[in-house]
């Protein structure tokens, strides 16, 4: 039986928006945000689709929460996301006030909830901290970057032979 309001659950589909990010040739990154059990945005890296640096699907999902919310403040609300916010994103989150962050796999070069380098969620300065979970899905987030990047490499060997 699936449970619908699990952690799995919710991972699964932020991994369903890591694949249209995977499909689209983005680094397939994919958030999902839910507020009392139910999702109110979704988003997948779009950086090269949208030419723009900060278009991160955890930039694009706080955007579209704070638009179903009618709020910037989204503290009643929970960010899936399949691979561990960078520095950028994990500020934006902290000042939208989000209540939890789980995510897939960790960051170790340029992760900034707690997996990688620094942890921005929990940095008991800010006026904010988030809770973290981490390693939810994490082989499968995992996998799908790795896939990606494989693919990317060998593309560039590809063309360079030319």
């Amino acid at each position: 039986m699936i449970d619908l309001k699990s952690d799995q659950f919710f991972m699964g589909e932020a991994l369903r928006q890591a694949q249209h990010a995977y499909l689209a040739n983005e680094v397939p990154v994919g958030v999902v945000i839910v507020q009392n059990e139910r999702i109110i945005a979704r988003a997948h890296n779009q950086v090269e689709t949208l030419k723009d640096a900060t278009a991160h699907a955890e930039m694009l999902a706080l955007t579209q929460a704070e638009s179903a919310v009618g709020d910037w403040r989204l503290t009643d609300c929970d960010l899936y996301v399949t691979k561990e916010p960078c520095p950028m994103c994990a500020g934006a989150i902290v000042h939208c006030r989000i209540r939890r962050v789980i995510f897939g796999c960790s960051d170790e070069k340029g992760g900034a909830a707690g997996g990688g380098f620094i942890n921005l969620l929990q940095q008991s300065t800010l006026n904010h901290q988030s809770e973290v979970t981490a390693e939810v899905l994490g082989e499968e987030s995992r996998h799908l970057l790795r896939t990606f990047f494989a693919e990317a490499r060998a593309k560039t060997r590809t063309s360079g032979d030319n």
